[in-house]
């Protein structure tokens, strides 16, 4: 009996190293659309051909690894991924020479995906000028500072915005791999992937994960003696008004002034400070729904619910099933 022959690879997908970047996505990764191609080979379709590249002596980019390097046949990268580091975004100077590459590779088909702090290279090309993107949640400010005209959703774990893919945490290239694979594999070879690997694959969103993280170092010490005055009341049953006499100033000029230091109206940012709170009640206590709505100043119980789901993505008995710790009463 003449033995199969496997089919070609139907894409490559290539990973741009640099100094620092996270090398447990870069395996981790290989290793997934590795797994994948087994699964897609099983049911007699094709596999993912794998690249790692990274700058040469003369500082152009090649491949350094490749998971199919027998092959004839050379094949341009599909997709192009650029991971975080552990350490942070890249600078500007550091990103140029990679942008300048990617910009190449993107007007010659190529998609381009990037992970936690490397959407800042990817940002640096210039595509995501009007575009949706995402990236850590930590590094949100940053990034808006540096790239205003993105349309950045720190809440979504990946935005698919067709030729261009970004991912948030360091861990959600996971979720990047997997909507890979569903979109050059199918639907089936992801969930048996997802499957075989322990990953959920029902759509996680970052801001389930998430934790405020206020502004405090834009400069009004007036405001940020009312940001550290809201701190220390946990934001229960404060008003506009109250805030702004804390400071002793007018109220219309503190609401200017407060959401121009911190991005937020006072009373949205009191309410991420009340259901920070409730998180940390629901993570490590047995109160109820109830007592817990109560303790961070609602009264209204079907409010806290709404405002709870609408800042964190999850009901407030789903957010404890998924992250609740072994409590105490």
């Amino acid at each position: 009996m003449v033995a199969a022959i496997p089919a070609p690879p139907k894409a490559e997908i290539g990973l741009v190293l640099y100094p620092g970047c996270q090398t447990a996505m870069v395996h981790g990764m290989t290793d997934l659309l590795d797994i994948a191609g087994h699964f897609s080979a099983k049911r007699g379709g094709p596999g993912l051909r794998v690249s790692h590249w990274r700058p040469g002596e003369d500082g152009r980019l090649g491949r350094a690894f490749d998971s199919h390097s027998d092959l004839d046949r050379p094949m341009e990268p599909a997709v192009l991924i650029v991971p975080g580091r552990l350490t942070g975004p890249m600078e500007i100077e550091e990103a140029t020479p990679y942008a300048r590459w990617l910009l190449d590779r993107h007007a010659q088909g190529t998609t381009l995906a990037a992970n936690c702090g490397g959407v800042f290279a990817l940002a640096a090309t210039g595509l995501l000028s009007g575009r949706p993107a995402t990236t850590h949640w930590l590094f949100a400010d940053a990034f808006r500072e540096r790239f205003p005209d993105v349309r950045l959703d720190t809440d979504k774990m990946v935005i698919e915005d067709g030729d261009i893919i970004t991912a948030g945490g360091l861990m959600a290239w996971t979720d990047l791999g997997l909507r890979l694979v569903d979109r050059l594999l199918g639907s089936t070879v992801m969930a048996e992937t997802g499957s075989f690997m322990l990953i959920d694959s029902a759509g996680r969103e970052q801001r389930h994960y998430s934790r405020f993280a206020p502004r405090l170092t834009h400069g009004d010490e007036a405001i940020l003696k009312v940001q550290h005055w809201l701190q220390a009341r946990e934001a229960k049953a404060i008003s506009v008004g109250e805030m702004a006499k804390v400071i002793a100033m007018e109220e219309r000029t503190f609401q200017r002034r407060f959401k121009a230091a911190t991005g937020l109206k006072p009373i949205e940012y009191a309410q991420h400070l009340r259901v920070g709170k409730a998180r940390e009640l629901l993570e490590f206590t047995r109160r109820s729904i109830e007592q817990i709505s109560w303790a961070v100043g609602y009264e209204d119980v079907a409010a806290f619910r709404k405002l709870f789901h609408r800042l964190v993505g999850l009901a407030p008995g789903d957010y404890r099933s998924r992250f609740a710790a072994v409590a105490t009463a």
